[in-house]
C-alpha cells in the first residue's frame, strides 16, 4: 500500500519540479514553400503524374527534412538573381545561396542561442556575402542593386577607419618616418654607386672597342 503524502511533502515536491517554458512559433523563412510541392529531384521526373496519391505525398515537401526544403529555397533565390539559365557560379548566384543558409541559421538560433558551432558558420557566411556584395557594389552597381532588392538585403557601408590620437603613437610614427628617410638615404647612395660603376664599365668597353 502507498503512503499518503505529508501535506508539507506535497508543495515542496511541485516547488523543485522544473518549469518548462513554452517555446514560441518563430516564423521562418520556408513557410512560404507550399506542402504539396515536390522534392528537388523528383519535380522533373515524367512519371511522377501517374503515382498513387500516397507515393506523390511521400515525395513532396509535407514529408521532406530540412535539407530538402534548403534546396528548393536555394533554388528560388538563385532563379531570381541569375544571369541566365546555366549561370551556376557568379557573384549573385553564391550571394543568394549564402542568404538562404544565414537566414537558416539565424532562425536556429534563436530557439537555440548557445550553439556557438552554428554561430561561428554564421558569422563566416555573413563576413563571405560581404565582400561578395562589396565587389558587385565596387564593380557592377546595377546588378548590386538588385541583388539586394531581389533578396531583401539590407546593405550597410562599413564605418572608416578611425584612430585616436595618443602620445605613444604620436612617438612611433615620428620614429617610423626617421628610420624610413634614414634608409631611403642608405639606398640611394648605393643606386648612386651602382650607376657610377656602370657608366664607368660602360664607359671602358666603348674605349676598348
Amino acid at each position: 500500500l502507498h503512503q499518503a503524502c505529508s501535506p508539507f511533502i506535497q508543495p515542496a515536491r511541485c516547488y523543485a519540479r522544473p518549469v518548462r517554458r513554452k517555446r514560441k512559433d518563430i516564423p521562418s523563412h520556408l513557410d512560404d514553400l507550399p506542402p504539396t510541392m515536390l522534392k528537388k529531384d523528383y519535380a522533373n521526373v515524367p512519371i511522377i503524374n501517374s503515382v498513387d496519391d500516397v507515393v506523390r505525398r511521400l515525395l513532396s515537401l509535407e514529408m521532406a527534412s530540412q535539407k530538402e526544403k534548403m534546396k528548393i529555397k536555394i533554388q528560388q533565390l538563385v532563379e531570381k538573381v541569375r544571369r541566365s539559365p546555366s549561370d551556376t557560379g557568379s557573384f549573385e548566384v553564391q550571394v543568394a545561396a549564402l542568404t538562404a543558409k544565414i537566414r537558416t541559421y539565424e532562425e536556429h538560433l534563436q530557439r537555440h542561442p548557445k550553439d556557438k558551432n552554428n554561430r561561428r558558420r554564421m558569422l563566416m557566411d555573413m563576413d563571405q556575402r560581404k565582400k561578395l556584395l562589396a565587389y558587385l557594389r565596387r564593380v557592377r552597381y546595377d546588378t548590386f542593386e538588385n541583388t539586394c532588392k531581389q533578396l531583401n538585403i539590407q546593405y550597410t557601408l562599413p564605418p572608416s577607419y578611425s584612430r585616436r590620437v595618443t602620445k605613444r603613437w604620436l612617438v612611433k610614427k615620428a620614429f617610423c618616418q626617421k628610420v624610413y628617410q634614414e634608409v631611403r638615404k642608405l639606398k640611394a647612395e648605393e643606386r648612386l654607386k651602382k650607376r657610377k660603376e656602370w657608366k664607368a664599365r660602360a664607359r671602358a668597353a666603348k674605349e676598348a672597342a
